[in-house]
């Protein structure tokens, strides 16, 4: 009896050691970026281009990790990396508040899109090692519920912060500090593996049901779009809100309604996909995410931007989760074989979409015509997945398998 609580409590450990590295290294490292920008562009010499540019080196300093962790199998080097990646995080926060220069930001940015790996990708592997070799069931809605955790804490800190009139280069401290807080428990609470993960070996997996080229070509096309409308948001939903007078001020608590949303995210996408199918869902989840993207375009009233939050935080992450369960589906044993070929689908649209939003931005004066842009591309997912849902029969097995599971 001893030892079941004990292991009950150790797994709870496990998976608050996983929310708080996606705090750290998503809320913290990649999203804290969202809320200060505002204050940067008012601070600094930063234009709207610049805070565009910047988060492409950060989506493609993610892209790169993201692809490089997708061909390690070795469970021992992963554990290795995600604690190099914890320390990077904290490190390249508190670069940003010594650091004066475009340049050295974008280095800063692209380090810390690496880091990001180790709370969304490397955990997560390590996080379900553990949970298999205990006997426990591999759930990661805890984990991955760190994502909305940590946006929320990156609004309310900045919120705070600003309340106090702190400065930019101040507030990265703030977060530095707040940072090497979190990197404790990421650290401590999960165990380094003794043994290889069970199943893995050197040669490659078979797929259960190995996708057809048809299914591969609309399936990638369809995220790379919602990677480009998940990104605008993502990176300027702060700065669009405070770009309007009327709306000036509730920007950051606009982002902290994105955490929010999307903390139970995962878990009501998973309930939905095991009710209609995963494409079903994946669909139902983009359309809502071009209605929360686009509506701050079309009018500037409080409710119906507050609205916008909630649909687009309780949407992009309910994306990735159905994408990374049906690679899980497709390919059981080594899910990295289709993940590796989705994130560069992904990364790339999270390199283009922020640097081209920026330039608009710029040149117009306003982010209108991003917004547009960003759910149009989302919409162009969505009947691409109608397409693919129509035509393929591995679709159709998907589908099938989430309703009878």
């Amino acid at each position: 009896m001893l030892a079941k609580h004990s292991i009950q409590y150790q797994r709870y450990q496990v998976l608050l050691a996983g929310l708080f590295s996606q705090v750290l290294c998503m809320g913290v490292a990649r999203f804290a970026y969202t809320p200060l920008l505002p204050l940067m562009q008012q601070q600094t010499f930063m234009t709207e281009a610049d805070g565009g540019w910047l988060a492409a080196f950060n989506y493609a300093g993610y892209m790169l990790g993201a692809v490089l962790v997708s061909t390690i199998h070795s469970v021992q080097l992963k554990d290795t990396l995600y604690r190099i990646g914890l320390v990077l995080a904290v490190l390249s926060t508190a670069g940003m508040a010594l650091a004066d220069s475009f340049w050295l930001w974008a280095v800063l940015r692209f380090v810390s899109g690496v880091s990001t790996t180790s709370g969304m990708l490397l955990a997560s592997g390590l996080i379900l090692h553990w949970l298999i070799n205990h006997g426990q069931r591999g759930e990661l809605g805890i984990h991955f519920a760190g994502v909305g955790v940590g946006i929320l804490v990156a609004a309310l800190a900045v919120e705070l912060m600003l309340h106090f009139a702190m400065g930019w280069q101040v507030q990265w401290w703030g977060f530095s500090v707040l940072a090497l807080v979190l990197l404790v428990p990421a650290w401590r609470w999960l165990p380094r593996p003794d043994k290889p993960l069970p199943g893995v070996s050197a040669h490659p997996d078979q797929a259960v049901m190995p996708p057809t080229r048809t299914f591969m070509v609309l399936m990638l096309g369809a995220y790379f779009c919602a990677g480009y409308g998940y990104v605008v948001s993502a990176t300027f939903i702060v700065a669009i809100v405070e770009h309007e007078p009327l709306l000036a001020g509730a920007g950051n608590w606009t982002f902290a309604l994105v955490g929010l949303a999307a903390a139970p995210a995962v878990i009501l996408w998973d309930f939905i996909a095991r009710r209609i199918g995963y494409l079903a869902a994946l669909m139902a989840a983009m359309l809502l995410q071009v209605v929360g993207i686009v509506l701050p375009a079309v009018t500037a009233n409080l409710g119906i931007v507050l609205l916008s939050a909630v649909l687009y935080g309780g949407t992009f992450l309910g994306c990735v989760s159905l994408v990374l369960t049906m690679a899980g589906k497709l390919y059981p044993h080594s899910p990295a074989l289709l993940m590796g070929r989705m994130t560069l689908a992904y990364g790339a649209a999270q390199i283009i979409a922020p640097a081209l939003t920026g330039m608009i931005a710029e040149t117009s004066g306003r982010y209108d015509m991003g917004l547009w842009f960003a759910g149009g591309f989302v919409l162009l997912g969505t009947i691409l997945l109608a397409w693919l849902r129509h035509i393929d029969q591995t679709a159709q097995q998907l589908d099938a398998a989430a309703v009878a599971g």
